[in-house]
């Protein structure tokens, strides 16, 4: 072979390395786009978290990171234009919060890494493979909370004893929550509870079923949590107050805003896990090489100014196993 041939050979090789590997090797600061729901308070807490995670991996924003923010609040048609301008910066990583983000960001591009955090179900949802293989440039943390949702109608009861019907607010078109809607509506029919599904699949649904003089047929509220619906906490919390419904949402920032009771994830460790994927990722580990991680740990919260707005007495045994009390 002549000198000249195994220096193309070489410079071929060089030019063909992943790019997760170039990316890993610069010097300059790495560029992550953050495509998030809501840039209120809550939402900047779960930014808090996520830069405090990756903080623990050694990442000081500014230093060794710079960060471009896109808020969809809580309009969910946003996702795609912001995640098409995210793309359009060539960011070394994007970073998208819930389902409708990941996957704008998996349609705008199949070049840079993307790392999701609180996703229901990517599996359904189209964005990965698998849980363990998650295949192209995505992978992250997932909210899948299936397993869970018996026990909502079991916390309701326990507050509600007479409990017989039961709203649930969620998004048809999120494949995660339809899972979790049938195993409520198994569970509610061995609680002997009936389960009447309430479709939003946009800001209009919910502003329009939250509208003044609206009432649900019901005395209690479920709401599967996902972007649309997190948007709303606050409007959905005073709408079940109002009508004198019993609510229990999968994330304490919903009783934050005034919901009575929540038990879930907790959001703050998703999105600074989610860090550990970056670090791994900015790194020179390929995507498709680190599995989903899914929820390890649950937390009860409770709102018992809500409970007396509701002129519900919370059961001390109940009181005893929350994580968390607001008063």
């Amino acid at each position: 072979m002549g000198r000249r041939e195994f220096i193309g050979m070489v410079g071929a090789a060089c030019v063909s390395v992943s790019p997760f590997v170039a990316r890993a090797q610069r010097s300059a600061p790495a560029r992550v786009g953050f495509l998030g729901g809501t840039s209120s308070p809550v939402g900047q807490t779960l930014l808090a978290c996520f830069l405090s995670g990756m903080r623990k991996f050694g990442w000081t924003e500014g230093r060794d990171f710079k960060l471009e923010l896109r808020w969809t609040e809580g309009i969910v048609d946003r996702y795609s234009q912001f995640a098409a301008e995210l793309v359009r910066l060539n960011p070394d990583l994007i970073v998208a919060t819930s389902t409708p983000g990941a996957q704008a960001a998996k349609r705008a591009t199949t070049r840079i890494p993307i790392v999701f955090a609180a996703v229901s179900d990517p599996v359904a949802s189209g964005i990965v493979e698998s849980l363990a293989r998650p295949g192209g440039n995505i992978t992250g943390v997932s909210n899948f909370l299936p397993s869970t949702s018996a026990k909502l109608i079991e916390l309701l009861k326990a507050v509600a004893p007479n409990l017989t019907r039961v709203c649930v607010l969620h998004n048809p078109g999120n494949a995660g929550k339809m899972l979790e809607l049938l195993e409520l509506k198994t569970g509610g029919q061995a609680s002997g509870v009936f389960i009447e599904p309430i479709e939003v699949r946009s800001t209009d649904d919910l502003e329009r079923l939250l509208s003044a003089g609206a009432h649900f047929h019901c005395q209690a509220l479920i709401t599967l949590q996902e972007a649309l619906t997190f948007a709303y906490r606050k409007q959905i919390a005073e709408f079940a107050v109002q009508n004198q419904l019993a609510t229990i949402f999968q994330v304490r920032e919903y009783v934050e805003a005034g919901g009575l009771m929540s038990y879930g994830l907790n959001f703050c460790e998703n999105y600074g896990r989610a860090a550990y994927y970056v670090d791994r990722v900015l790194k020179g580990t390929h995507p498709s090489d680190l599995p989903v991680e899914l929820p390890k740990t649950f937390e009860l919260i409770i709102n018992l100014t809500t409970a007396k707005s509701l002129g519900i007495a919370v059961p001390p045994t109940l009181l005893a196993r929350a994580d968390e009390v607001i008063e």
